[in-house]
């Protein structure tokens, strides 16, 4: 026996044990232990017994070149490898939206155990994400009008899982807040506050950021054009009007995927990745968000 046939079935031996066990401790489902046990156990038959490999490789027409058996199980393995991958994809993918679903659930559970007095929302409902910002989250709330357009103006900040005092601060200046258990981005944040906001009975969204860069006083220009029943979706934009100098790299991205988006949608769109937007809370019933930390562009 070669050392490459022993190596074959000792791996072969460990991926079925480690897979055994994992299984017996509940921490494989009976698929995975199938897959992984199968994997290990025919690592062990080829190595013992080389010519199983035959029939495939005279089904991949290989007989007549050299390590033929090498290179058939090398196209086989990388076939399944591609197959557990897509798998592994999918698994992650589902795991992910239980994370999402689970973590919006305890955001829910915490706005209700923190205000359990408050059973709706004024029809303008302000989100603010906000991640170690209780140097800067007092002074933008300290700057949010009452009303904007006629309507009342609720104030919710959603702390992602911040390592500082945010929540505190924010309470204090007399907004809503709620922390989330873990730190997973602001779209994942936003979508906490959208849910909370449309259980509540907020009618209008209006998203912006913790640290300042959005006026409040613009408000207005934002929520006129949904009040007014014109449009469902309104976007700030950093390139009409006046504004500071930025980054010429951040300003060739923002042209780019501008135009990226004007091709796919033919909508005119002047500043994607703005995060200072409002929204008709109704609209997203027809949209999947999904995007944790690139929220601003997907939305």
């Amino acid at each position: 026996m070669t050392s490459l046939r022993a190596l074959g079935i000792v791996f072969g031996l460990i991926v079925f044990l480690v897979t055994f066990k994992r299984f017996r401790e509940g921490r494989l489902g009976r698929f995975d232990f199938l897959f992984g046990s199968g994997l290990g156990l025919a690592m062990v038959l080829i190595g013992a017994e080389p010519n199983v490999v035959n029939g495939l490789r005279a089904l991949l027409s290989l007989q007549d070149e050299q390590f033929s058996r090498l290179i058939a199980l090398a196209i086989v393995s990388n076939g399944l490898l591609w197959l557990a991958v897509l798998y592994l994809r999918v698994r992650w993918t589902d795991l992910r939206g239980q994370l999402d679903r689970l973590a919006r659930g305890a955001c829910l559970m915490e706005f209700h155990r923190a205000y359990p007095k408050v059973d709706n929302l004024a029809p303008v409902l302000v989100l603010i994400p906000a991640y170690n910002e209780e140097d800067n989250i007092a002074s933008v709330l300290r700057r949010m009008p009452d009303q904007v357009c006629g309507l009342p103006i609720s104030v919710l900040v959603i702390d992602d899982g911040s390592r500082d005092q945010t929540t505190k601060v924010a309470r204090e200046t007399g907004a809503l807040a709620i922390r989330s258990p873990v730190n997973r981005g602001g779209g994942a944040a936003l979508r906490a506050g959208f849910d909370i906001g449309s259980f509540l009975g907020s009618r209008i969204a209006v998203t912006m950021d913790a640290d300042g860069q959005h006026d409040p006083a613009e408000m207005r220009g934002l929520v006129q054009p949904i009040v007014d029943d014109r449009f469902d979706f309104v976007i700030g934009s950093r390139l009409i009007g006046q504004r500071e100098r930025d980054s010429a790299v951040r300003l060739a991205g923002i042209y780019f995927f501008n135009a990226v988006i004007r091709l796919l949608t033919t909508a005119t769109i002047t500043d994607c990745s703005n995060g200072y937007r409002a929204l008709r809370l109704e609209t997203l019933e027809r949209i999947e968000l999904r995007q944790d930390q690139y929220h601003t562009s997907e939305l």
